[in-house]
């Protein structure tokens, strides 16, 4: 009986976490009011008074909406402009132009790469399909030897690159500094997005395993308009926030805070321009620069596809916020350290942990979104007990990414978009796209934890 009564708020995030895969497996209950509902009993199964528990939950959603809804916002807004500028298609074009089939495999990994860090991932994957098919029809090959490059690319910025909302997300709730993540997930993502692309990709078309599919083809439909925005412009605005929040991380790291004169006036300014609120507004307003001399039908297209950006990220906020209050309840009611003691009494290190938790949350219930919040959240008393740097904590967000991602399954939508839109059969998406969405986490977690090794070895 005391066992129990010691191990109450412990007992209690256990039955909530189960409680929650339920809810949305089971009863097909929308995430963000199942994460609420399990965060409200969580507490006061774990010996809460009801207002009490009704102060952390809002305590711990507002304080991560704070920040989280102006990131994401701004870089829905961002992904929106690039989108409707023609810019992603155009840079698309210029990267594949005049490629043959191995070239265009690393080219459209790379594309896939890029675009995915401002643009959702399933927009991204429909905008760029038709130059997957155009390739695949040009080299007389099978359109997935190109589409899994591609979805190597869109998994990996998606899952590991902020400010897509998912790093955004795990960033937020463990604390992590989003200069190091960036750095941390371009790095791992250089080599990682080869290995589950185009080398798994060519692996199995010389094996003779490629399935043919019956893809969807664009014909019949309108020509696109031309862009207002060129592919090499769009590259550059892709990569400006992130170098401006790299830059601001690299100031606070190697300028101390007691500096005088002009290195603090450094420190300051880059910490101004490198604060992603600074990078994306900066991003965003260049990229408007574009439309000045755009027609009434582009400057339509442009409302209309920021409106349409908009929507789904206030799902994804709402969610991330039900994720904050979920783990300021584990916080507040002693369970986080309940279980950052039992985890480190096994030796299980932060990094597996997240992991761990993230790939098992993944598969029960499908969402990596949901995965990546609700073993965030879990992880997150866990690094703060081991006391890491701010380095090692980017790597265990990006851990709770790779578990995420891994073992696309029929009860994740991603799955069907590929399904349906190569015309796979299941058997043939588990063996293109899971394969590949498992190579991203397989791979990136070996990255992360021999990052992570090189760290300790070098004590930062």
């Amino acid at each position: 009986m005391n066992w129990l009564l010691e191990n109450q708020p412990l007992l209690a995030t256990a039955g909530g976490v189960l409680a929650l895969v339920v809810l949305i497996v089971r009863t097909r209950m929308n995430a963000f009011a199942a994460l609420i509902l399990i965060a409200i009993f969580s507490a006061i199964a774990a010996g809460m008074a009801p207002d009490v528990a009704m102060d952390t939950i809002v305590k711990g959603m507002g304080g991560t909406l704070g920040f989280i809804a102006v990131v994401i916002g701004l870089g829905a807004l961002f992904g929106a402009i690039l989108e409707s500028s023609g810019g992603v298609t155009a840079l698309a074009n210029q990267m594949l132009h005049n490629r043959g089939p191995a070239a265009g495999r690393w080219s459209m990994g790379a594309i896939g790469l890029m675009v995915a860090i401002p643009v959702f991932l399933d927009v991204a994957l429909i905008i760029l399909a038709p130059l997957v098919f155009a390739m695949a029809a040009r080299a007389s090959k099978p359109a997935m030897l190109f589409a899994l490059p591609l979805l190597a690319g869109l998994a990996v910025g998606h899952a590991l690159i902020p400010p897509t909302p998912g790093p955004i997300a795990v960033a937020e709730i463990l604390g992590t500094d989003l200069g190091w993540m960036i750095g941390f997930g371009l790095l791992i993502g250089v080599v990682t997005m080869p290995i589950a692309g185009p080398i798994y990709a060519g692996w199995l078309d010389r094996k003779g395993w490629m399935p043919e599919g019956a893809p969807h083809h664009a014909a019949g439909e309108e020509e696109p308009a031309p862009p207002v925005m060129k592919g090499s412009a769009t590259a550059i605005l892709i990569l400006l926030p992130l170098v401006l929040i790299l830059a601001g991380t690299l100031a606070t790291t190697l300028i101390p805070p007691d500096a005088t004169g002009g290195l603090l006036l450094l420190r300051h300014v880059l910490y101004l321009i490198g604060h992603p609120f600074v990078a994306l507004l900066a991003a965003c307003g260049l990229a408007m620069l574009f439309f000045r001399g755009a027609s009434d039908a582009q400057r339509h297209k442009l409302k209309a596809g920021i409106s349409r950006a908009l929507e789904p990220t206030g799902a994804v906020i709402l969610v991330t916020g039900a994720g904050g209050a979920f783990k300021q309840v584990l916080v507040d009611t002693g369970a986080g350290t309940q279980l950052a003691n039992a985890a480190l009494a096994i030796g299980m290190t932060p990094l597996i942990a997240g992991y761990a938790l993230a790939l098992l949350i993944r598969v029960a219930q499908g969402s990596a979104t949901v995965a990546m919040i609700t073993a965030a959240g879990l992880v997150a008393p866990i690094a703060s007990a081991a006391g890491l740097s701010a380095p090692e904590l980017a790597l265990v967000a990006i851990g709770v990414a790779c578990g995420a991602t891994a073992l696309s399954h029929v009860n994740d939508s991603g799955f069907w978009l590929v399904n349906r839109l190569f015309g796979l059969t299941e058997r043939e998406t588990f063996q293109t796209w899971s394969m590949t969405a498992t190579l991203v986490s397989v791979v990136g977690f070996i990255c992360a934890s021999l990052l992570m090794v090189l760290l300790k070895v070098a004590g930062v």
